[in-house]
Order: C-alpha cells, then structure tokens, then sequence
C-alpha cells in the first residue's frame, strides 16, 4: 500500500501525485479508474437529493412520502461514490479514505441543510408577500364596492321618490327643493352613515284654458268666460252643467 506525502487539502500537490502514481507502470493500481467514477456517481446522486428536496418542500410538487424513500435510497449511492473517490484520492489507503469520506459527507450534510434552511425563508417570505398584496387588493375592491353601492343607493332613492312625486293627468309645472337624508353605506364588515342632498320634486296644478261648448238653444258654439256666460247669438244663458264642462281639463265641446 503506497502512503501518499501529501495531506488531503493539499489539493494541487495531491492532484499531481495521484496523477502521476497512475501513469507509472511500476506502481500497483490505477487511482484515477475509481476516482473520476466515483466523484461522478457522488455528484449524481447528490444533484438528485437536491432537486428532490426542492421539488418538496420548497415547490411543494412532489408527495413527501415518496421523496424521502427516494432520497434514503440515494443516500448510499451518494456515500459509496464519496468513498470511491476518497480511496482513489488517498492511493487506497483505507483508514485516510474513511476519513476523508466522513469530513466530505459531513460537510455536505451541513451545506444541504444551510440551502434548505435558507430556501424556505425565502419561500415563505415571497408567501407573505404575495400574501400581504393580496390582502390590500381584497381591501381596496372592497372599499371601492362599498362606495358603488353607497352611490347606488342614493340614486335609487332618487329616483324612487322622484317617482312617487308624480301625478298623471294634465300639463303640470314642477318646481324643486332639497332635503338631506342619511345614506347607510355597508362594506367589508363595516357601516358608516353619510348624508347626501336628494332632489324631491313637487307637482303643482296649473289651469287649463276654458273649452268652447255648445249653446243648445241656437247650436252656437262660444267659451262661457269669454262671453260673460251668455250665448252671443240667442242672448241665452249658459247653463250650468256646460259652465263645468268648460273648466274641466280635457273636456270635449262637441260630447
């Protein structure tokens, strides 16, 4: 068994010794056909572990049960790869590889907890972000529905009592004026009370001008009030039934 002069973190120097004991025929073994495969399988298995750890409890894609079977199996192949290397590395000096296979797999170990540790603090504080933007949108539609409403609600009320205001029949003058009422605005677990001015029409009757009638001694047709309520052909009075259909709106002369 060769002993290698050089310490493991001696990485240059270790490098070229192990090169060179490779390429000398006169030495036993070949370091470099398990060290290269080795350091491979290592690599793979532990790229594996992280993009199952990642794919599990960071973007949370991959059932857990499953990932850590896969990653308990993985494990060895990872470990037997270091200690490949590590024997290969140390020129199959056992004691020194196991050695130097528990400082590697340790450090590893601490490396994959550290990135674990800080992907989730990273995922949870963009979960909170997303979280908190999410909340301010929710209450600011909410705010804003809540002032719809509350103008919703004063317009109906407008519009229902300019409504009930009116009264068929007839030509009418409106005139207006202004009252103030509360409008209740309800919202996103709140009430408040506002007061808003509402436009309450008032209807007023304005006279018609007097219908012509029929005399019914002579078939003359005159307005009563213009004539002082005598028929001006036959001198005769207008009676009274002809006087009220005359005032009254919309009246026809000829029924």
């Amino acid at each position: 068994m060769a002993t290698s002069e050089y310490k493991a973190r001696q990485v240059r120097a270790k490098t070229h010794e192990v090169y060179e004991y490779d390429h000398d025929d006169a030495k036993p073994g070949k370091p470099l056909h398990i060290l290269i495969p080795g350091g491979l399988i290592a690599l793979a298995s532990l790229g594996l572990i992280v993009l199952i750890g990642y794919l599990t409890f960071v973007e949370e894609t991959f059932a857990q049960d499953l990932a850590v079977v896969l990653m308990l199996v993985l494990a060895p192949f990872y470990v037997g790869g270091v200690f490949l290397f590590s024997y290969g590395y140390e020129l199959y000096n056992i004691p020194r590889a196991i050695r130097l296979t528990a400082i590697i797999v340790f450090v590893t170990l601490a490396a994959v907890v550290i990135v674990a540790v800080l992907f989730l603090v990273l995922a949870n504080m963009k979960g909170g972000g997303s979280g908190g933007k999410s909340s301010s949108r929710s209450k600011s539609s909410s705010s804003k529905d809540s002032s719809a409403k509350g103008v919703f609600g004063g317009m109906l009320a407008g519009g229902l009592s300019q409504k009930s205001s009116n009264s068929p029949g007839g030509s009418s003058s409106s005139g207006g004026h202004f009252h103030s009422g509360p409008v209740i605005i309800g919202g996103a677990g709140r009430t408040r009370v506002e007061t808003r001015e509402v436009t309450k029409e008032v209807v007023r009757e304005v006279p018609k001008e007097p219908m012509p009638v029929t005399c019914p001694f002579c078939s003359r047709s005159y307005i009563p009030v213009e004539r002082n309520y005598v028929c001006p052909s036959c001198g005769a009075a207008t009676p009274k039934e002809l006087i009220e259909e005359s005032q009254m709106p919309g009246g026809d002369p000829e029924k």
